[in-house]
């Protein structure tokens, strides 16, 4: 299908929109702090091992 062909088949009320937008920044702020979240844990989990290896 070639994307000039494209024609949304529902179409959302300016409301509709609004709320889809504002579940999509929901979701984007979600993952964004997922990623966060393994970064730290991460970089304490390394910071940790690297402290045992240097004291014993």
């Amino acid at each position: 299908m070639n994307q000039d062909e494209y024609k949304p088949t529902v179409k959302l009320t300016p409301e509709q929109e609004a709320a889809r937008n504002k579940r999509n920044g929901a979701i984007a702020f979600g993952l964004v702090a997922f990623v966060v979240l393994i970064f730290l844990t991460t970089v304490v989990q390394m910071t940790s091992n690297w402290n045992a290896g240097a004291a014993g």
